[in-house]
């Protein structure tokens, strides 16, 4: 057999080993390594941008699936990771240390240390306690941001260059940093799955389900729960460090709590339980971001509420939908009839709500105002007499006040 051969049938081998979720993954990655190849030929250099951003917040929506998914923690404080990273870098990099061999472990090691010191007060509380007090850990990071005088404060700090690679300015050219990015959130993943198959994942799974069995069986949740909380920290530290080289600038703004809620809405809309999905998540919340933009400065009027009935409808999001589509549970014709049955339906309720609110207003016309007239008149006047009852022993209640402190400073002056 050729040799072009044999390494085809491995490759076709190694594939068809895959999960569906890898496979997925492996697709997506195949088309973003393109992308710089179809710009080099159709030209518009911004999506190379645009495709740099997608990438690594796709990075911070995989970290932040390992809480949910994974450990079943929703954190709302998640942005403060990627904040960090990004200062940390920044900040070593505005005192001539921005190298590779400084700045990323900075970034990464900074997050960490944050995660860690909050998760171990944070893992202790459990569903909306635990949300808040990601929140408020979140925004003390924020206004610790802003009070950095030296570091630019709310304007925020402009890097003096992107991370030197072995003393040279590699990443400056756009498509090596590209594929920087790609190979980060290629591993990132990997990492990812091997973590969910590992004894470590399966035992956050169990925790997440029932936790006073695991309890009996002889597993602590909360240092398995604070190990994920740190490992997702330290992830979305990378994104962190990643994003500030892209645009060579962090501000305080990356920290707070609408780009937490921004990376859930991520992590929603492409689908919990997948790790292919949070990276479809990031890739159709900013392309919606991006495309609303152009036609209107008011997008996030019509962004938020696309977004939450996509939440609330699209069952397991993005990744749920092919999910059920692979199944043979979706398919074109019955999507067009769940669209007609639903237009007919919304349609019958909305002209039958006018059809008795028209009704109903009539018949308050012509017979509840006239009786109103008639039966508020005494109501009105018990009110006023209750206020006036209410008024006069408001005024004696003041007065015997005064009386007893002009009293009692009286007895004081004569001892």
């Amino acid at each position: 057999m050729p040799k072009a051969a044999r390494i085809g049938a491995s490759a076709a081998a190694r594939l068809g080993a895959l999960t569906f979720d890898q496979r997925m993954a492996a697709g997506l990655f195949v088309l973003m390594g393109l992308l710089p190849v179809a710009i080099s030929v159709l030209g518009g250099s911004y999506l190379l941008s645009l495709g740099e951003r997608v990438m690594i917040f796709a990075i911070a929506a995989l970290s932040l699936e390992l809480l949910i998914g994974v450990a079943g923690l929703v954190s709302f404080g998640h942005a403060a990771f990627l904040g960090i990273g990004a200062y940390a870098a920044g900040i070593l990099a505005s005192h001539g240390h921005g190298t590779l061999a400084l700045a990323l472990p900075a970034a990464v090691v900074a997050s960490a240390l944050f995660a860690l010191l909050t998760g171990a007060i944070a893992m202790r509380t459990r569903g909306v306690y635990f949300i808040m007090i990601t929140l408020a850990f979140g925004q003390m990071a924020f206004f610790v941001a802003t009070s950095l005088a030296p570091y630019g404060g709310d304007d925020g700090l402009t890097w003096p260059t992107r991370t030197l690679v072995l003393g040279t300015r590699v990443l400056k050219n756009e498509t090596v940093f590209y594929y920087v990015i790609l190979v980060c959130l290629a591993v990132t993943y990997v990492l990812a799955v091997r973590l969910a198959a590992s004894r470590f994942g399966r035992v956050l799974r169990g925790i997440t389900d029932n936790e006073r069995r695991m309890e009996a069986i002889g597993f602590s949740p909360y240092p398995y729960r604070l190990t994920a909380y740190v490992m997702a920290g330290a992830t979305c530290g990378l994104a962190g460090f990643l994003l500030g080289n892209q645009v060579e600038f962090v501000s305080p703004a990356y920290m707070q709590w609408q780009r937490s809620g921004e990376l859930i809405l991520m992590v929603l809309l492409g689908g919990t339980g997948t790790l292919y999905g949070p990276i479809l998540g990031a890739l159709a919340f900013l392309m919606l971001e991006e495309g609303l933009s152009r036609l209107t400065e008011h997008w996030k009027v019509i962004l938020g509420p696309l977004l939450v009935l996509l939440v609330l409808f699209g069952r397991g999001g993005i990744a749920g939908a092919i999910e059920r589509w692979r199944r043979g549970e979706l398919t074109v014709a019955r999507l067009r009839a769940i669209i007609a049955a639903l237009g007919s339906t919304a349609g019958t309720g909305v002209i039958g709500s006018w059809r008795q609110a028209v009704k109903t207003s009539t018949l308050l016309l012509d017979k509840g105002v006239p009786r109103a007239r008639h039966g508020f008149a005494p109501i009105a006047a018990g009110c006023k007499r209750w206020n006036m009852a209410f008024g006069r022993a408001l005024v004696s209640l003041v007065l015997l006040v005064d009386r007893s402190i002009t009293g009692a400073m009286a007895r004081w002056r004569r001892r």
